[in-house]
């Protein structure tokens, strides 16, 4: 047994709002420069619909993710490793920016400068990649709310493999909101992909990040992930994706997308599982059986034998006892309400999702009956207005006796916590109906309902004093080993997955007291720090290179030279 640590993620789909600031919070603060316009490392899809890009989910046509060989190994979608090889300088199986969308924005100033007319102005949109006239066709949202359904709901691949089960007429059709983001897998099959190993899992919380100095712009990676978050920066050449935030979650800081959430659905915290029973898990032949696969490397981190194991693994004894605090080991394994986003994708992620109840004390209640009582939550699961059918192919590979089984437990937390609320006796047969104990559900329910922030986020900080050894540590893809079905070896198209990283934590103090302070940099500092984030990739950043004895600071290019291509003009204050 071989102890790892991973960051995950959980979210409560119940109370989401499809508010979705979460995603415009994570876009002002990751992807708002030029080159990512169509870059949405969190975004919020409404279900059913097509998702982002378009029909993701149809691996057929995008063959991401890993499957079953007739050898029983593993091995990715996009075939063996000569043939990714014959088609690296131009990769084919790829979204376009039709299926994506493309970025635009409207001409203000007709608006700002028209003269007082009659009719009010119009601003046009204009596409932020050509600067041409455009109609808006789609967008990284356009299914909000059902918008344009059934038309467009007929083309999700989810709902085409149950249609004949589910109706789709409009004034019955049903609807929930699905965030996502990377799913930072235990298999990252991007990481795989790559040629250049320049995508790499962290050995010390499992986060998958993009080294941007090994990255060639192959795009395999885009192929390579199932949930198609690697995106291409046009810009500058290089694939990114979301970071999970790590600058923040390296000094306890929850991500941007669960900071800001109206809702407080999202979870974060540590597990503990055994990367020597990863391949196994994963090579599970039936995709039903890949959820308990998953939830079985998942340690019991109060296990004194887990406990020592992890020691030797040299992981820290504060993240051992974030691991035995942590929501997300709490609702996957103890509670089992948590599931997986397409386990047949056998990735192993690492965000989970509490499924949505949908209104059934509403129904139960118009029909006449008590919404709340547990004989009618319990009857009526199977015949909820979203359908479990659909829900299961989202998280169960198909596999409805699981969703219906969490479903179970939501319906009797609610009944249970209802009598105890209203000052009756708690019935313990509700708890004991789902094989829950009272005490169970109610830990269950301050968990979801009520659980304060540190409660929500348990992360533990980053250790300064391993920093250096995480640099040296061979980390990526779990499945690369010799003869495994990464790509394997050294040769002329760069370093395999899971090469060396250069990729420290050594200024996580100074990053906890930019994160806890008022101004972004102390004022002694503030000329000497460089905001790489907000560079479009032009000319240089102002205060990167140092400025002549005779000019002012922040006009000089690599060469020493004038303002560079795209940086904003400065009137030279001599005359």
């Amino acid at each position: 047994m071989r102890v790892m640590a991973q960051m995950g993620m959980v979210m409560n789909l119940d109370k989401c709002i499809g508010c979705h600031t979460c995603s415009v919070t994570c876009k002002q603060a990751w992807t708002n420069r030029t080159g990512v316009e169509y870059v949405w490392f969190n975004n919020v899809e409404t279900r059913p619909g097509q998702g982002y890009p378009r029909t993701y989910e149809n691996q057929e046509r995008w063959k991401g993710g890993w499957e079953v060989g007739r050898n029983g190994r593993l091995r990715l979608r996009t075939g063996s490793r000569l043939k990714r090889l014959l088609t690296i300088f131009s990769n084919p199986i790829q979204p376009s920016i039709n299926d994506y969308y493309e970025p635009w924005t409207y001409d203000y100033e007709t608006l700002t400068n028209a003269p007082l007319q009659e009719h009010t102005p119009v601003a046009q949109p204009y596409s932020q990649l050509s600067g041409k006239p455009m109609k808006v066709e789609w967008s990284a949202n356009w299914d909000d709310n059902l918008g344009g359904a059934p038309e467009l709901t007929q083309d999700d691949p989810v709902l085409q493999k149950i249609s004949g089960q589910v109706k789709e007429k409009y004034e019955q059709t049903y609807m929930f909101y699905l965030p996502r983001i990377c799913e930072h897998c235990i298999n990252p099959s991007c990481a795989a992909s790559c040629p250049s190993g320049a995508i790499y899992k962290r050995e010390e919380d499992g986060i998958v990040l993009v080294d941007q100095d090994r990255c060639r712009g192959w795009r395999m990676c885009v192929t390579g992930c199932p949930y198609k978050k690697v995106y291409f920066n046009h810009r500058t050449g290089k694939a990114e994706k979301c970071t999970f935030c790590f600058p923040r979650v390296e000094v306890g800081i929850p991500t941007v997308c669960s900071e800001t959430c109206v809702g407080r659905l999202r979870y974060i915290g540590i597990v503990l599982y055994d990367e020597e029973r990863v391949l196994e898990a994963a090579s599970t032949p039936d995709p039903q059986d890949l959820y308990e696969a998953q939830r079985s490397i998942i340690l019991d981190p109060d296990d004194p034998q887990v406990i020592r194991a992890a020691e030797q693994a040299r992981i820290p004894r504060d993240w051992i006892e974030a691991a035995q605090r942590s929501p997300i080991h709490a609702l996957i394994n103890r509670y089992e309400v948590a599931l997986p986003l397409h386990p047949e994708y056998r990735t192993m992620p690492m965000v989970w999702y509490i499924p949505p109840l949908s209104p059934v004390v509403d129904a139960l209640t118009e029909t006449g009956h008590d919404g709340e009582d547990a004989g009618n939550i319990f009857g009526a699961i199977e015949s909820l207005r979203i359908p479990v059918e659909y829900l299961a192919e989202l998280f169960t590979a198909g596999d409805t006796d699981r969703v219906t089984g969490v479903l179970r437990k939501l319906g009797a937390m609610r009944s249970y916590m209802r009598d105890l609320n209203l000052g009756r006796p708690a019935d313990e047969s509700i708890a004991a109906a789902v094989g829950m104990t009272g005490q169970d559900i109610e830990d269950m329910h301050r968990l979801l309902a009520i659980a304060k922030y540190d409660e929500r986020y348990v992360i533990p900080t980053a250790h300064a004093e391993q920093g250096p050894e995480m640099e040296e540590l061979d980390v990526g893809c779990s499945l690369d080993y010799d003869g495994g079905p990464g790509m394997g070896g050294w040769g002329p198209f760069g370093e395999t997955s899971g090469g060396v990283t250069p990729i420290a934590v050594e200024n996580f103090h100074m990053l906890a007291g930019r994160q806890t302070t008022d101004m972004l940099a102390a004022p002694a500092s503030k000329e000497q720090r460089v905001n790489l984030l907000n560079w479009d990739g032009k000319g240089s950043p102002t205060g990167l290179f140092p400025p002549r004895p005779d000019e002012s600071p922040g006009l000089h290019g690599p060469d020493g030279g004038g303002v560079g291509e795209g940086s904003p003009a400065v009137t030279d204050p001599k005359p």
